[in-house]
């Protein structure tokens, strides 16, 4: 874990700062949008629950909402939660029925509330990721679908994320210093965690489509596709269900 006297402490201020861009195909958080839509391919869709409940997800940080869409889409109903309340806002506007402001390692949600909860592009950003997946867990129904996304610990992922990412003059570039190599994720440990807390996770990596992602440079598209790769080296996802 790393210590929390070593981590910036204006991440949030960052993402309130660009809260106006999260929508923006060709804005600094475009790629975001094109990952949430890699992650909807693993939502289930929703059951109808005892006493005719409507499904219910949260979003763990969800910033602006770009999940929003493809879960209400899907049938659930959506609860995000995330500390910057300017993108909260734009969660609201885009599909969630509620959001709360709260640390995402400490949700304050009971046991077993969520059928599905997802946390999408934030572990890598947190002090202890792995306190926020054994919440994750923690607030999942058994049998409910948890879906995380994120940045391996590995040389290859902070030469791909920050070096080229950050410094590249490309559109959907992150500003520079969005991301700290020492918060990126062990896939060893992030599996662990979620098999002590009852979730076995199966991790796929995730790529832009290199076709996609030359037209989008070129002007010539909005959206880029992300296609599952074998290696978890750069970005993952995980995706599994509790028992």
């Amino acid at each position: 874990m790393v210590e929390r006297s070593a981590i910036r402490k204006d991440f949030i201020a960052d993402y309130d700062g660009l809260a106006d861009q999260w929508w923006d195909p060709r804005g600094a958080l475009a790629p975001l949008g094109w990952i949430a839509r890699a992650r909807a391919d693993h939502l289930p869709p929703a059951e109808q629950r005892p006493g005719h409940r409507q499904a219910c997800l949260l979003d763990v940080a969800c910033g602006g909402g770009l999940f929003g869409p493809y879960a209400t889409g899907r049938g659930y109903r959506v609860t995000g939660v995330d500390l910057s309340e300017l993108s909260l806002q734009e969660a609201l506007r885009h599909g969630f029925d509620e959001v709360v402001r709260a640390d995402i390692a400490e949700l304050p949600f009971d046991d077993a509330s969520f059928d599905v909860v997802t946390a999408g592009q934030c572990l890598e950003h947190v002090p202890d990721p792995y306190a926020v997946v054994g919440e994750a867990c923690r607030v999942l129904r058994p049998g409910g679908t948890l879906i995380v996304d994120t940045i391996a610990d590995t040389a290859a992922a902070r030469f791909v994320s920050i070096t080229l990412a950050e410094n590249l003059p490309l559109p959907g570039r992150p500003p520079r210093g969005t991301h700290d190599h020492r918060l990126f994720v062990n896939r060893e440990r992030l599996t662990r965690t979620a098999r002590a807390n009852g979730v076995e996770l199966t991790l796929q990596g995730l790529r832009p489509r290199m076709r996609d992602m030359a037209r989008y440079v070129a002007g010539r598209r909005e959206e880029v596709r992300m296609v599952p790769t074998k290696s978890t080296s750069v970005l993952f996802l995980g995706a599994g269900t509790k028992c």
